[in-house]
């Protein structure tokens, strides 16, 4: 499994980079504070996975990086996506490396 940090991640997407993000915490989480991913909580996932890219570069997260790894684990395992990225630490890694705490960057 690929992992990125936060701070590779906010580079990568200040340069304009093309990443589609995914949420896969829930939606109360999403609407207290996000950073523009697609919302598909993990409890759903397998319903909507067809909605998922497979050529673009996908950064999974959820809270704290946990939920975001079995979320790949059942894409990839299931679908055999190849082209998912862990966002490690997830949204509190974030938010530390931001300095933001409430919601959008």
């Amino acid at each position: 499994m690929q992992h990125i940090t936060a701070e590779t991640l906010q580079k990568r997407l200040a340069g304009g980079e093309d990443i589609i993000l995914l949420d896969v915490r829930e939606k109360w989480e999403h609407e207290a504070f996000n950073i523009g991913g697609q919302l598909t909580p993990l409890s759903a996932l397998m319903e909507h996975a067809g909605t998922i890219p497979r050529q673009a570069t996908v950064v999974v997260y959820c809270q704290k990086g946990i939920r975001s790894q079995i979320a790949i684990q059942r894409l990839q395992g299931k679908l055999g996506l190849d082209n998912l990225i862990n966002l490690q630490g997830g949204i509190e890694a974030w938010q530390k490396q931001s300095g933001a705490f409430s919601g959008r960057p």
